[in-house]
């Protein structure tokens, strides 16, 4: 299992109440978190079998940004 972080516009629980659907739907994606807390609203996800990419798409699709951080 690899792990990837973004930094995202993802800043409230209403945020996270709308992307919650999209992360759910993509396979590949173990477990996501959001850190509002951060100053960079850290989304933190584990997958296998998914291009940090698709989840920067997916996103994008319903208007939430979401830049490379960190990756394992």
């Amino acid at each position: 299992m690899a792990q990837v972080i973004f930094k995202s516009n993802i800043n409230c629980g209403s945020c996270i109440q709308k992307v919650t659907p999209i992360l759910n739907a993509l396979e590949g994606i173990d477990e996501w978190r959001v850190d509002t807390t951060h100053p960079e609203k850290l989304l933190t996800v584990e997958f296998e079998d998914i291009q940090p990419e698709e989840i920067v798409k997916a996103l994008d699709t319903i208007g939430f940004q979401a830049e490379l951080y960190s990756q394992d």
